[in-house]
């Protein structure tokens, strides 16, 4: 009986510790680690596709905005590619998805000049996963006229 006892809390505390690690990775807090990550093309509304492909806008800066402050800038390489990585952020993984968005304030004649001058790019964050070190991985939406 002793021995069925111990097996059924040991059982017990697996089922604590699972989940509190899955609260961990799916609502982040004070420590949580994140990285944002995209790739930012020459165009007022990109779709890129295979047979038109749509060029890359290289050193334009990107801002994380999140309530309507900035939270993080960085700046796109040469290939349009960019990533945000906030190694610790206080926010639930719902508030990140629903209140924050990725803007361009770099004029899109910097890329192109028969591209508007005036006017940002902005794009939707959307979730991709969790990493086997607990980074939440989450990539930009398609970039529109904002």
């Amino acid at each position: 009986m002793a021995m069925k006892s111990i097996i059924l809390i040991t059982a017990l505390v697996a089922v604590l510790v699972a989940t509190q690690a899955q609260a961990q990775f799916n609502f982040p807090g004070v420590g949580s680690r994140l990285n944002i990550s995209g790739i930012l093309s020459c165009s007022a509304n990109a779709n890129v596709n295979g047979t038109n492909p749509i060029p890359p806008f290289p050193n334009a800066v990107v801002q994380l905005v999140c309530g309507g402050n900035v939270v993080a800038t960085t700046t796109t390489n040469g290939t349009g590619a960019f990533s945000i990585f906030l190694s610790q952020f206080q926010a639930l993984l719902s508030t990140i998805l629903s209140n924050c968005i990725l803007r361009v304030p770099t004029p899109l004649s910097n890329c192109n000049a028969t591209l508007p001058s005036n006017g940002t790019l902005q794009a939707p964050i959307q979730f991709l996963g969790n990493s086997i070190r607990g980074v939440l991985n989450f990539t930009s939406g398609p970039f529109t006229r904002g």
